[in-house]
C-alpha cells in the first residue's frame, strides 16, 4: 500500500479544499437539521446563508446557537449579511 502525501493542512491543495467543502456542507446540514427539529422556520435566505458558509468556526458557531435562538435569523446576530460566505 503507497503512502498518499497531501501537503495538508494549510496548503490549499485541491484534496484539502475538497475535504474542507464536504466539512462545511456537513456543518450547515447540522444547522439546518438543529432548526428543523426545533420548529423554527427557515426561509430560503437563511437557508442559503448557511449552505453557502465555507467558514468551518462560523458554522460551528451558528451550530451552538441553533440550539437556544427562537428565530432561524437570530444565527446572525451582529453580522452583516454577506459576511458568511468565505473559502
Amino acid at each position: 500500500m503507497q503512502d498518499v502525501v497531501t501537503h495538508f493542512p494549510g496548503h490549499r491543495t485541491l484534496f484539502e479544499e475538497k475535504y474542507l467543502e464536504g466539512e462545511a456542507k456537513g456543518e450547515a446540514k447540522g444547522v439546518l437539521r438543529v432548526l428543523e427539529v426545533r420548529g423554527l422556520a427557515i426561509s430560503d435566505d437563511v437557508r442559503a446563508r448557511i449552505t453557502t458558509c465555507m467558514d468551518l468556526d462560523r458554522l460551528d458557531d451558528w451550530l451552538v446557537r441553533a440550539g437556544t435562538v427562537s428565530r432561524a435569523e437570530e444565527l446572525f446576530a451582529g453580522e452583516e449579511p454577506g459576511e458568511s460566505v468565505q473559502a
